[in-house]
């Protein structure tokens, strides 16, 4: 185990995992080569990651006594070791985060420089924010953050999602729950009738901003309130939304959007696939999407097919068009597989992460696609510890991925990294 000085009184926790639990021969193929990342004294959760090259950035909230910061951790070296982190949030303790409200760390390249680093995140202070904050030094520092949403704006809102374009324009989606505040002010019965139906949605409504203050505007209402959402900028200022939507018969399928022009118009919205998930609340569980170098768009969400049949579906769209027929992805055989992630590998191959319960415990899992004249097809599933893992996240480096999720017991969690070939 090694500490490393951070800056003021803070110091970084960056330990072997064998170390974590007091081990002195880690042998477990599972945990080659794993590392974690912590604040010491704090729980930290809910990672997200983003990669250029050998560069990748970690961002993730570490938490005590309820309060939680966003803190980013880099790399230079493909994810083998991490700088000291760095704490985003100007404001102490205002993060509020969850498995499905997780902080989003996105980069962009610059020539004879440190990739630009944009973090943004769900705060609670007088009410709920969206803030985004940038860093022009490779994370050493970053700018005081920006409040995306107007202000005064009532109500809360969060499961944010945010990409930086090739012009060094940040753009977010969240959801939003102005509309809800305006009823239950109208009529003091905000939330009369049956939780979360159709019309309950119609006072929910997805937002988008570029990182400017009053910039914001709503987009569509109806959205399903508790699910993370995705977004991903393509070259040429095109972006890709993607959220779950509450649609007639209170079926809970994934919607799509995209904009042509830099998120000065979008597209009206398409319903990915449907399901046949009908459910009166929230699954807690949305979707991700990846882009590859042809602009195909991969698209990755879990489901209960028919509302009995738990898994997870995977669908392309040629350049944002129409996606196709959905396939299932093959896991390790827990009735509900759930929260997954997508990136493309540096030989343009999808790959997934999720998680799910097996024997009593949740496992972090990831299975690669077999792309060739025939079907596409996931596989061998492989879990990314032998520890409780949940919410893995994936990013490409040149010589493989590197996977981070949410490792260990709620009350002493770390961020795991593991670099996968």
């Amino acid at each position: 185990m090694r500490i490393v000085k951070g800056s003021g009184t803070l110091t970084w926790l960056f330990v072997a995992i064998s170390a974590i639990h007091g081990a002195t021969n880690w042998t477990s193929a599972a945990q080659a080569n794993q590392i974690a990342l912590s604040i010491p004294g704090r729980t930290s959760t809910t990672p997200w990651v983003a990669s250029t090259g050998q560069f990748v950035a970690v961002v993730w909230a570490a938490s005590v006594s309820g309060k939680g910061d966003i803190y980013v951790a880099t790399s230079r070296n493909g994810g083998r070791s991490f700088d000291a982190p760095v704490r985003v949030n100007a404001l102490a303790g205002d993060a509020r985060v969850s498995g499905e409200i997780a902080p989003r760390v996105s980069l962009r390249p610059v020539a004879g420089a440190p990739p630009e680093i944009a973090v943004t995140w769900n705060a609670r202070d007088t009410g709920t924010a969206i803030r985004t904050a940038r860093s022009k030094d490779g994370g050493r520092t970053f700018a005081a953050p920006i409040t995306l949403q107007a202000p005064g704006a009532a109500g809360d809102r969060g499961w944010q999602a945010s990409a930086i374009d090739d012009a060094g324009i940040v753009h977010t989606i969240w959801l939003d729950h102005r509309g809800m505040a305006a009823a239950k002010a109208a009529d003091h019965a905000g939330h009369k009738g049956d939780h979360d139906g159709v019309a309950m949605a119609q006072r929910s409504a997805l937002y988008y901003g570029p990182a400017r203050a009053g910039a914001e505007r709503e987009l569509f209402k109806g959205v399903c309130y508790c699910c993370k959402t995705a977004m991903v900028a393509a070259p040429g200022g095109v972006l890709y939304a993607a959220w779950r939507h509450v649609f007639e018969g209170n079926l809970r399928d994934i919607a799509f959007t995209s904009s042509r022009d830099g998120g000065r118009t979008f597209a009206p919205m398409t319903r990915v696939h449907q399901d046949g998930w009908a459910i009166n609340g929230c699954p807690d569980d949305g979707p991700a999407m990846a882009v590859d170098a042809a602009g195909t768009v991969h698209m990755v969400w879990p489901t209960l097919l028919n509302g009995t049949d738990g898994t997870l579906l995977y669908a392309t769209a040629a350049a944002g068009k129409a996606f196709g027929r959905p396939i299932r992805v093959p896991t390790l055989g827990s009735p509900k597989p759930s929260h997954p992630q997508i990136a493309i590998d540096g030989a343009g191959v999808p790959v997934i992460a999720w998680d799910e319960v097996r024997d009593g415990v949740r496992r972090a899992a990831f299975g690669r696609a077999s792309i060739g004249r025939g079907p596409i097809t996931f596989g061998p599933i492989a879990t990314l510890s032998d520890e409780s893992g949940a919410y893995p996240v994936l990013a490409a480096v040149p010589d493989g991925l590197v996977a981070v999720w949410t490792s260990g017991l709620p009350d002493r969690s770390v961020i795991g990294v593991r670099v996968v070939k």
